[in-house]
C-alpha cells in the first residue's frame, strides 16, 4: 500500500501544509485503523480515498492525529494532486464524496481549483475569556463553525501566542463544536496579498495549522463583503512555512485555488 506526503497550498517543499494521502482503497477500513495511521503519520491530516465505478469520483475521509473531521481543504488538494500527478488519473474534473457533500477539484492555470461550501459567519460579542486566551484585543469577533477574531494590523496577527488550552475551552463553548479559532487582518499596504491569517486548532489536536482550506470557507465570504469584490488573496502566516490561498466567493460556494508539491512517496507495510 503506497502513501504520499504532499505540501498543499505551496509552490515549493516545506511550505504550506503537509498531508498524507493513502492510495485509493476498494473498501473503507475500520475507522480505528484509519485513526491509528493518522496518529502514526502525525501530519495535520491523513486523507483516505475510496474507489468508485467512476474513475473520476472517489470517496474521501480526513483524519487528524486526534479525530476524523468533516471538512479539510489542504488534504483534499493533496488528494487531487496525488490522483492527477502521481497516479495519472485522466480527468478534467475530480469529484469527492465527503461528509460535507460533493467537493470538486480541477487543474487551474497556476495549480488547482477546488469548489467548497461557503460558511458565512455572523458577528458576535467576544465570548468571555477570548481576549485573555488570545493575549490581545480583537476589533471584531465572528462565528461560523469556528470563531474568527479580526485584528487591526498584520503585525498583531503575526505576534499572537495564545493560551491554547484556554482558547480550546472558550471556542468550543461558544460554537458548541471543536475549539478552533481563526485570526485575520488586512495585509500591510503594498503587499501582494489582501489578508493575513492564522489558525489555532487545539480542538482538532493541532496547536496551529499551517494552511487551512476550511477556515477560508469562512474568511472568503467575510472579506469578499468587506473588500467589495469576490476574489481575495490570503496568506496563512504560520511561522516558518506559510500557505498561499486564493479564494473566490460565489454565493453558497467558495473556489479555493492553490498549488501542491509531493515531498515523500512511501510504502506502508500494513494490511487493512
Amino acid at each position: 500500500m503506497r502513501q504520499w506526503t504532499v505540501d498543499a497550498f505551496a509552490n515549493q517543499p516545506f511550505k504550506g501544509n503537509g498531508a498524507c494521502v493513502v492510495e485509493p482503497l476498494d473498501a473503507w477500513p475500520e475507522a480505528g485503523w484509519m485513526q491509528a495511521l493518522a496518529a502514526e503519520n502525525n501530519q495535520a491530516e491523513t486523507a483516505f480515498l475510496l474507489k468508485t465505478p467512476d474513475p473520476a469520483c472517489y470517496g474521501l475521509r480526513w483524519f487528524t492525529p486526534l479525530l476524523e473531521v468533516p471538512l479539510c481543504g489542504h488534504a483534499t488538494l493533496a488528494a487531487g494532486h496525488v490522483l492527477l500527478r502521481e497516479l495519472g488519473v485522466d480527468a478534467d474534473l475530480l469529484t469527492f464524496e465527503t461528509r460535507s457533500g460533493a467537493l470538486t477539484l480541477r487543474r487551474s492555470a497556476t495549480g488547482y481549483e477546488m469548489d467548497f461550501p461557503a460558511q458565512p459567519p455572523r458577528q458576535i460579542d467576544p465570548p468571555e475569556g477570548l481576549v485573555a486566551a488570545l493575549g490581545a484585543q480583537p476589533v471584531e469577533v465572528w462565528m461560523s463553525s469556528y470563531l474568527v477574531a479580526l485584528f487591526d494590523s498584520e503585525d498583531a496577527v503575526r505576534a499572537l501566542s495564545p493560551d491554547l488550552a484556554a482558547l480550546n475551552a472558550v471556542a468550543s463553548g461558544a460554537t458548541a463544536g471543536r475549539g478552533n479559532v481563526g485570526v485575520a487582518a488586512l495585509a500591510d499596504p503594498g503587499s501582494d496579498v489582501d489578508v493575513v491569517d492564522r489558525f489555532f486548532a487545539p480542538g482538532s489536536g493541532i496547536p496551529e495549522d499551517p494552511a487551512t482550506g476550511s477556515l477560508h470557507c469562512i474568511l472568503s465570504p467575510l472579506f469578499a463583503q468587506k473588500l467589495g469584490r469576490s476574489t481575495v488573496r490570503f496568506l496563512q502566516a504560520y511561522p516558518g512555512r506559510g500557505g498561499d490561498i486564493e479564494c473566490e466567493h460565489r454565493g453558497d460556494r467558495v473556489l479555493l485555488r492553490g498549488q501542491a508539491v509531493t515531498v515523500v512517496e512511501s510504502r506502508l507495510r500494513l494490511t487493512v
